[in-house]
């Protein structure tokens, strides 16, 4: 389930329009990375993707509250505000959410949500085919998202990572998007500066952030207006001769 279970999505940044990534100037030296040989070594830039309803379908807006039997807004008003956040941040397990997930601590099937989380996930329409362009161009990709462990229930249905590396999620950080010291974690693991990536996320706060911090930043809206978008900044999204 998103973090929209627990906050509405702010409107402020709805028109926020893509900042446009350009390819530094090394001959100059004023790259972005530290290093020569990464510089050539490395292709840039980094792709940076958010996953729940950026590459992947989230269930929670339709298929959880007919799994609980409760239009969303009462599920929204009867579960807890703080304990899915929790779940992703990786400070509680499962079985904790179990028993705080819901604010009167009623009982529920959790392996009956579980499965219906699983059989919710599904690629976005075209997102696959994206992804996989993306990667026969040998471009470095990697999830950049809030979710709990259940990642691996997405891993295991879509296997994901023959396209990208699960490498920075919520629940192994600790810390959620929009917090910036979990931008600069990225950048800091990924050793380059943020101008060496474009991070794609469907929520403008969060798009916001990588922006502010020098991270060239996608909306996304759907697979064919992010195809456009990258073309635009220069990602090479012809099929591959193989």
């Amino acid at each position: 389930m998103a973090a929209a279970a627990a906050m509405h999505i702010s409107t402020e940044f709805i028109n926020l329009k893509p900042n446009i990534w350009k390819k530094p100037d090394r001959a100059s030296g004023s790259c972005c990375l530290g290093s020569d040989d990464i510089s050539r070594k490395r292709k840039l830039p980094i792709l940076l993707f958010d996953v729940m309803d950026t590459i992947v379908r989230d269930p929670f807006y339709h298929d959880v509250p007919a799994f609980f039997g409760m239009p969303m807004k009462e599920l929204l008003e009867c579960k807890h505000p703080m304990a899915w956040i929790e779940f992703e941040k990786g400070l509680i397990d499962e079985e904790e959410l179990a028993r705080k997930f819901f604010i009167d601590g009623r009982d529920f099937d959790l392996e009956g949500l579980k499965e219906c989380m699983r059989s919710g996930y599904s690629y976005l329409v075209g997102m696959q085919e994206l992804l996989h362009t993306l990667a026969a161009h040998d471009f470095e990709i990697h999830a950049f998202t809030n979710y709990p462990i259940w990642y691996n229930i997405i891993e295991d249905k879509l296997k994901l990572s023959a396209y990208l590396s699960w490498t920075f999620c919520s629940c192994i950080s600790g810390k959620r998007k929009p917090d910036p010291d979990f931008y600069r974690e990225v950048v800091g693991h990924l050793g380059v500066e943020p101008c060496d990536c474009i991070f794609i996320d469907d929520r403008p706060t969060n798009v916001k952030c990588a922006i502010e911090i020098g991270m060239g930043g996608l909306c996304f809206q759907n697979a064919e207006s992010l195809a456009k978008d990258l073309s635009h900044l220069g990602i090479d999204l012809s099929v591959p001769n193989i």
